[in-house]
């Protein structure tokens, strides 16, 4: 019902940048271009200045974005009020997860959401925290879930539970003896560490930093997934810290070893949403579910 046109410049004039605007959009450029000329004809005005490959809103651009971002605002509040007025807890909501949260935790989520709500669609996105953060400021994703710190003030950070990481390694390794080990008990093994950007790598790294500035980890291999770093342990490659959720099946196997670090590491995952509600009811529903569900997580 908002006019479509508004939302296109909105968008463009949100990420300064038609091809992108276009990929969220669902659009093609050229056919984000044109309907913003559409609308500069009907404002006979130009809403962008566009030199040099860069894209800035002009001061009536800058006029025009306050309006658009109210107007679509009371649209997407209209739109909810009407939802709970009718009960409609249909359509889709489109998840962002760290790779540990979409690998460990998520499937249960997801499963028991569903059961309750069978007639909501999930879609789900997995990256790295960092690229999770990015897709929720750009709008790509409806919610993300996401492991360590996220300091961004232009969106809302709620801690949803609070995630232990520990050492593993081989059974036969010399750690797997000791019941708890420190950094300076580590940094002299080889270790697979997780990639740039990941939570998790993130978390260590502050955790070595704060305890021992000195120290440094002797990286051999840097992996993008906790399955991959988990197989290369088994390997004998090296050793790594990761999430005790993500080798519960590992210890019950007798396949790997793990052993608390000393003081622990904990790091929390959290929710990561815009400042302003959902345009769903559905979203609405989800976010209330999951919160539910982490309090019941130990």
């Amino acid at each position: 019902m908002a006019d479509r046109r508004l939302k296109i410049f909105h968008t463009v004039a949100r990420v300064l940048n038609f091809t992108r605007a276009g990929e969220q959009l669902h659009m093609t450029q050229p056919a984000v271009t044109f309907q913003i000329r559409q609308l500069e004809e009907q404002f006979n005005t130009r809403l962008f200045d566009r030199t040099h490959n860069k894209v800035t809103l002009t001061d009536t651009g800058k006029q025009v974005y306050i309006y658009a971002d109210r107007i679509l605002k009371i649209y997407d509040d209209m739109h909810r009020s009407i939802t709970e007025m009718t009960g409609d807890v249909s359509g889709g909501v489109i998840l962002g997860a760290s790779t540990t949260i979409a690998e460990y935790m998520l499937p249960l989520l997801i499963g028991e959401f569903k059961l309750k709500y069978s007639d909501i669609r999930i879609s789900l996105k997995e990256s790295n925290t960092e690229d999770i953060v990015a897709m929720v400021e750009n709008n790509v994703v409806d919610l993300g879930i996401v492991e360590g710190s996220v300091n961004n003030k232009n969106l809302i950070v709620e801690q949803c539970r609070v995630d232990q990481l520990v050492v593993i390694m081989p059974n036969s390794h010399v750690l797997a003896r000791e019941r708890t080990v420190q950094v300076k008990d580590i940094i002299s093994h080889p270790f697979i560490c997780r990639e740039s950007g990941s939570g998790t790598q993130e978390a260590i790294i502050n955790y070595i930093h704060e305890l021992s500035p000195e120290s440094r980890l002797n990286v051999c291999f840097e992996l993008s997934s906790p399955e991959a770093i988990k197989g290369a342990v088994e390997a004998g490659m090296g050793i790594s810290i990761v999430s005790k959720a993500s080798i519960e099946k590992e210890l019950k196997l007798g396949t790997l070893a793990a052993v608390e670090l000393s003081p622990t590491l904990d790091r929390p995952f959290s929710f990561v949403r815009q400042r302003y509600k959902f345009k769903s009811r559905a979203a609405d529903e989800f976010l209330r579910f999951a919160q539910n569900f982490c309090k019941k997580i130990p």
